[in-house]
C-alpha cells in the first residue's frame, strides 16, 4: 500500500523521503491512503486544514502525539527522519506539564530496538537495564550519537557514565523542569565530569520557562544553574493547552535556545566552573 505522509510543519526529525510531505498536496501526488502527523497540539487546526486538502489524493487519517494517540510499535523512517529512533514509550513520572504518560502510560514499554544515531525515549534510563544496555549496544556501531529525548538525571547510575563515556556522543540532553531537578542535575554533572565530559559539551539541559508562577528571575537563575551544574542550558517554553505563549515570555526564551548566544552569555559562568 502507497502511504504518503503529510506534516504541519518541517523540523530536523521530520522525513524527506518521496512520500513524506510538508504541507498542501503537489499537483502529481498519488496514494492509497494519507497519514497526517501531528506532533504538536497547537499544529491541530493547521492538520484539520491539511485533511480537507488531501481528501482528493486518497482518504486521510490524522493521528499523532498531538492528538492523544498512543505510539505503538516503532518504524524507523516512517514518521521520523531515519536514524532517529524511539526504543521505549512512556513514563513513571507524572509530571504535571507533561502528557506522555498520560498518552502513553505511567509505566515504561520498552519495543524492539532498531538501527539508528539519536535516541527520542520518553525516559531512557527508566527501562530496564538489560534493555538499556542493549541500546548502548546498537549506539556502539553507530558513527555518531545522540541523545536528544531528554536523560532524567535522578536515574543516572555510575554504570551509565561508563558508557556513554565509551560512546562519546554529539549531545546529550538532560533536563530541569521543577526545582527537584535541581540537586539531580548537579550531582549528574559531577559524575559525568569526573569520567571526562567537560563542561558543556557535550552536556546539554532543556529547561521548562514560563509556566503559571515563574518569573524571569528565577527562569534566568534555573538556567544558569544548569551551567554551573556543567550542562549548557537550552529553554522550554510553556504552553497551555491551546498552544498559546505570553509574548514577554517568547522574548525572553529566544536568547536562551540558540548555543552560541548561550554560550556568550555564560561564558563567565562556564569559565568559572572549568
Amino acid at each position: 500500500m502507497r502511504i504518503i505522509r503529510v506534516f504541519p510543519r518541517r523540523t530536523n526529525a521530520t522525513p524527506t523521503d518521496e512520500l513524506a510531505f510538508v504541507g498542501d498536496p503537489t499537483l502529481f501526488a498519488e496514494a492509497d491512503e494519507v497519514h497526517i502527523s501531528v506532533t504538536f497540539s497547537w499544529d491541530i487546526s493547521e492538520a484539520e486544514r491539511l485533511e480537507k486538502c488531501w481528501r482528493s489524493v486518497a482518504p486521510v487519517k490524522i493521528g499523532g502525539p498531538a492528538t492523544g494517540q498512543r505510539g505503538e510499535q516503532f518504524t524507523p523512517g516512517q514518521y521520523l527522519k531515519k536514524g532517529y529512533v524511539i526504543t521505549s514509550r512512556g513514563c513513571p513520572n507524572r509530571c504535571w506539564f507533561c502528557g506522555v504518560w498520560r498518552r502513553e502510560g505511567d509505566f515504561i514499554r520498552e519495543l524492539p530496538i532498531t538501527e539508528g544515531w539519536n535516541i527520542l525515549d520518553d525516559n531512557l534510563l527508566a527501562c530496564s537495564d538489560d534493555h538499556i544496555k542493549k541500546v548502548f549496544a546498537m549506539l556502539s556501531k553507530q558513527k555518531r550519537k545522540y541523545f536528544t529525548g531528554g536523560l532524567e538525571a535522578a536515574r543516572l547510575k555510575a554504570w551509565h557514565v561508563e558508557e556513554f563515556a565509551k560512546l562519546k556522543p554529539k549531545e546529550m540532553f538532560f533536563a530541569y523542569d521543577e526545582p527537584k531537578d535541581k540537586e539531580p542535575l548537579f550531582e549528574a554533572g559531577k559524575m559525568l565530569k569526573q569520567a571526562g565530559f567537560k563542561i558543556c559539551h557535550p552536556l546539554r539541559a532543556y529547561v521548562l520557562v514560563g509556566y503559571k508562577g515563574d518569573t524571569f528571575s528565577a527562569a534566568e537563575k534555573r538556567l544558569i544553574d544548569c551551567a554551573k551544574a556543567g550542562f549548557l542550558p537550552m529553554a522550554m517554553l510553556y504552553r497551555d493547552e491551546k498552544g498559546e505563549r505570553d509574548p514577554a515570555w517568547v522574548r525572553f526564551t529566544w536568547s536562551w535556545v540558540r548555543p552560541a548566544i548561550v554560550r556568550s552569555k555564560l561564558k563567565s559562568v562556564i569559565k568559572e566552573c572549568t
